[in-house]
């Protein structure tokens, strides 16, 4: 390894955060000052199969190699097309998940494939999707018998 691609991979080291990022680059560092490959695996934790590899997307790209290359897939709503619907969502005195799931497919055309999105869209509006009672309905005398006059004379 040259000192420039020696320092090159140092300066990278230094001001990477990303921990998978790192143990790729160290990796690679230990390789090409002669460490075993045994022992470097034992180090970080790695397959000597990950060894090669970064070492070779190292030799072929440089730094560049090294990095992640997933950033994330599109996301189904656009910046301004979230904002609109977090605003219809506060507009609304109740806000429950089918109704959210209407609009989004109505207007937008969008169908999560995930209830999870629906409820961050909800939690993000600061609403709760969950459903709430006005009274307690054991609060009613008159509705407690009922039910106990059903429980008993069913059984």
């Amino acid at each position: 390894m040259s000192n420039k691609e020696n320092r090159e991979l140092d300066k990278w080291i230094k001001s990477n955060p990303d921990s998978r990022e790192l143990k790729r680059a160290l990796a690679v560092k230990f390789a090409i000052q002669g460490w075993d490959y045994q022992a470097i695996s034992e180090a970080l934790n790695v397959s000597k199969s990950f060894i090669s590899k970064w070492k070779k997307n190292f030799h072929a790209a440089g730094v560049e190699g090294l990095k992640l290359s997933y950033k994330g897939g599109k996301g189904y709503l656009n910046q301004q097309e979230k904002k609109e619907v977090l605003t219809w969502i506060k507009q609304r005195y109740k806000c429950n998940f089918d109704q959210l799931e209407g609009y989004l497919l109505e207007k937008y055309n969008v169908v999560f494939k995930s209830p999870t999105s629906y409820y961050k869209l909800l939690s993000e509006a600061r609403i709760s999707w969950e459903k709430t009672k006005k009274n307690n309905p054991y609060q009613d005398p008159d509705l407690v018998d009922k039910i106990l006059n059903r429980i008993y004379h069913q059984a």
